[in-house]
């Protein structure tokens, strides 16, 4: 077989070398447009399951990879004047220059014919002359450009600026640097790589960037002939980091402002053209590197094309294996490249939180995972937080009252009224999730109107039978437990008079089954529904006094906190939305227009809701969809109610518009929580695929939220919060079991638990040490505990 390789970088290199070994029969020319010695950027790092699979495919380039290794397994956080250490990371790193040499030594022992200066030829004369063609022709492929209508490439151009640098000062540790100055916050990602120099790249927001002055040096520098450098920003980067630097210089290669791009596609092959590396795919820096996935790749597609019968074969399992796993870590580097955009959203925090927060801001490492790695550091940062315990049983006051823990039962609806009359179900459902242990438990979405109900099994607070009921629902569960007992209410607005619905979340107009509804403006939720009519004057008056009506019923209940419903597509989520706000009267328009409104339900409702209980507001801080709330605009409505008398938003997203696009993962929502907690101040909920307590304990240790929100998990175990500190051995005031269950607080037993295992080695294995740095003019130095 004959292959081609376009681009000599280390993916493509390492391809040929595997296909070549896999395979001494085949023809495999990879071309490079550079000559063998040239090379851009500096140190690459590679995690040790990565070097574990290179070990098992070629032992020789491991090898002569491992001799060259810096090693080390520190990460410093640089931030106030502080230097906080995490360890047990595990990091290896050796210069790009020296990769390459090695592999191109492996492909020339292979007998593989690199070609270098050399362009290689248009990739459909390589298509038709070869049976395959290994597109790994980096950011800006021509291959992928050349068949973009079958590629369908994502290029996403953020907004920080960068400078791909290195520094003769030897630094010990993965580090990361975070300055402020007037102009704005200069952060930098650096480590060694080897006994001489360190990767150090420095990036700025765009904002900054051109308040410290650097676009009018870019703007100069864009003169220079290409593989020049922007010396005078460089010079700029040492005089502001001069303290960081301590003496030494920062060293360029073709080293200019840069954005960086992240790229995705909507499949990685064309006929018998495939796409590897950075062509296929790009994930931020500050997560790891780029070459490190290109070398997965290779890995993986010589595997496919060996245990494969043919080409279309081996791609389509070449692609099926690999893009879950990058996927995956472009989830992790979005998170974490968005963090980084924003890091002067956090330099408020005290020095202990902002470390952890910038720690586990990809949500890859967590809390419970640094107190595997490095037991102290977690143990120090719990105290900086005020930790007794696990961060998630501590209590936090909402308004006038005080949850015992910060986990927060959401409003799960159970469509299990009648003639929205809560039943049988709804008092053992909320009866259940009190005694579960969670310090707050909403019952679910409760109407104020009977048009304002979703569906025809959904409980409302209109009438006296419906007060009654819940009161005596709310007595029983009291009686039991000390949880909060909240309610939320609402108006379905355009989501109402619709089926109950399916486990998927499906659900349909009931049409003639159904009612008239009423909604900001005359706009169905989807193709199938009916039209709502725009809610006049006399509407707004009535269901403006049917929440205040509800409010006082919810009192009267006896429940404890109160939450409005303004997201999720419902009547008041309708204002709010440019999508479903199309009215032109004083309650349209701009969001001070769209918030109008909102503002005088919840003014309405303040005005009899008791001050020594709690008032939340639950909105969609996003909306999934072009054209709808942006940032800036949530974090405004999040201030302008709170300002309004709401005491803690609840932060969802979507469920506005019926044609959304979610970025579904885990905790996906909880960005938006953190957005709103550090930009207002705010007390804020986060919800959304939280479902562990690693996540909740993380969540708030990292300031992203004061309070978590469990739904699903708690359909799952209604007693998830007490087994949560089981887990954790808690036994504190935070998750009190109830007197009757308390036999059952610890975990019971297992299969084979009560095996002792015997010792089967004469010596025992050397502590593995929490912490290691690169220091290589001396032995590697190292502790088994904090430092």
């Amino acid at each position: 077989m004959r292959v081609a390789v376009i681009g000599g970088g280390p993916g493509g290199l390492y391809f040929a070398a595997l296909a070549k070994q896999l395979s001494p029969d085949w023809e495999v020319t990879v071309w490079e447009r550079n000559a063998a010695d040239d090379t851009f950027g500096f140190g690459v790092v590679f995690s040790d399951e990565t070097l574990d699979g290179i070990a098992d495919a070629d032992p020789r380039v491991h090898a002569a990879m491992s001799a060259e290794f810096a090693r080390w397994s520190d990460i410093d956080v640089l931030f106030r004047g502080r230097t906080l250490t995490s360890g047990g990371h595990g990091f290896a790193a050796l210069g790009r220059k020296r990769l390459l040499r090695i592999l191109q030594d492996r492909c020339a022992e292979l007998g593989v014919d690199v070609r270098y200066r050399t362009e290689a030829p248009d990739v459909a004369v390589l298509s038709a002359e070869y049976d395959l063609v290994v597109a790994s022709d980096g950011v800006r492929s021509a291959a992928r450009a050349r068949y973009a209508d079958t590629f369908r490439p994502s290029l996403d151009e953020r907004q920080c600026r960068y400078m791909w640098l290195a520094t003769d000062r030897v630094l010990e540790a993965f580090t990361f640097i975070v300055d402020e100055h007037d102009f704005g916050v200069v952060q930098v990602h650096a480590y060694p790589f080897d006994a001489t120099r360190s990767t150090f790249i420095v990036e700025i927001a765009e904002d900054a960037w051109h308040r410290a002055g650097f676009a009018e040096l870019a703007e100069r520098a864009a003169q220079l002939p290409p593989g020049e450098s922007d010396e005078a920003s460089i010079a700029r980067c040492e005089e502001l980091l001069a303290e960081h630097l301590d003496g030494h210089r920062l060293i360029p290669n073709n080293s200019r402002w840069i954005r960086f791009t992240t790229v995705r596609n909507a499949t990685w092959r064309h006929g018998n053209v495939v796409l590897l590396g950075d062509a296929a795919h790009t994930a931020h820096f500050s997560i790891g590197s780029g070459t490190k996935l290109a070398m997965e790749d290779a890995l993986a597609l010589a595997a496919c094309l060996h245990e494969q019968p043919g080409i279309d074969e081996a791609l389509a399992a070449y692609e099926a294996e690999r893009r879950p796993v990058v996927e995956s870590t472009q989830r992790a580097a979005q998170a974490s490249l968005e963090w980084f955009e924003h890091t002067g959203r956090y330099t408020g925090q005290e020095p202990d939180q902002f470390a952890f927060n910038l720690l586990t801001r990809s949500r890859r490492v967590t809390y419970d995972n640094l107190r595997v790695r490095d037991p102290e550091y977690a143990a120090r940062t719990a105290a900086a937080f005020g930790a007794d315990g696990p961060p998630m049983f501590q209590p936090f006051r909402i308004g006038g009252r005080v949850a015992a823990n910060r986990v927060v039962v959401p409003p799960i609806a159970t469509y299990s009224a009648a003639h929205g009359i809560p039943g049988g179900f709804e008092a053992t459902h909320l009866g259940t999730l009190a005694l579960g242990g969670a310090g707050l438990v909403f019952a679910g979405m409760t109407a104020v109107t009977p048009d304002g109900r979703m569906t025809n099994h959904c409980p409302g607070l209109w009438d006296d039978r419906q007060e009654a009921a819940w009161r005596q629902i709310v007595e029983t569960a009291a009686a039991q437990s000390d949880a909060l007992l909240g309610v939320q209410l609402t108006h379905a607005g355009r989501r109402a008079a619709r089926t109950v619905p399916e486990a998927d979340g499906s659900d349909a107009a009931l049409r003639d089954l159904g009612w008239p509804t009423v909604a900001a403006s005359a706009l169905p939720w989807d193709d199938d529904s009916t039209t709502p009519r725009e809610a006049t004057e006399a509407d707004l008056a009535r269901i403006r006094d049917a929440f205040a009506t509800a409010a006082r019923r919810a009192d009267r209940a006896g429940f404890d906190v109160l939450e409005l419903q303004y997201g999720h597509g419902h009547f008041m989520s309708g204002f709010l939305s440019p999508l479903t706000n199309t009215r032109t009267d004083g309650y349209g328009g701009d969001l001070a227009g769209r918030l109008r409104y909102p503002l005088e339900v919840l003014a309405a409702v303040r005005e009899v809701w008791p001050e020594d209980k709690a008032l939340v507001v639950r909105i969609s801080a996003c909306d999934w969809a072009d054209g709808g709330i942006t940032e800036d605009d949530a974090v405004a409505v999040a201030g302008a109610l709170a300002a309004a008398g709401a005491d803690a938003v609840d932060v969802s997203t979507g469920e506005v518009v019926s044609h959304e696009r979610p970025a579904y993962g885990r905790s996906y929502q909880t960005p938006f929580a953190d957005l709103i907690r550090n930009a207002t101040g705010v007390p804020v909920i986060a919800v959304g695929a939280i479902s562990t307590y690693d996540d909740v304990n993380s969540i708030l240790l990292a300031g992203r939220a004061d309070l978590c929100a469990i739904g699903r998990a708690h359909l799952y175990d209604p007693l998830w919060t007490l087994h949560a500190a089981a887990d954790q051995g808690y036994t504190g005031a935070g998750a009190p079991w109830p007197d009757a269950w308390r036999p059952g607080s610890r975990k019971p037993p297992g299969a084979r638990t009560d095996r002792v295992p015997p010792r089967l080695h004469l010596l025992r294995a050397p502590e593995e040490r929490v912490h290691s740095r690169w220091r290589p003019a001396a032995p590697l130095v190292g502790t088994t505990s904090g430092g």
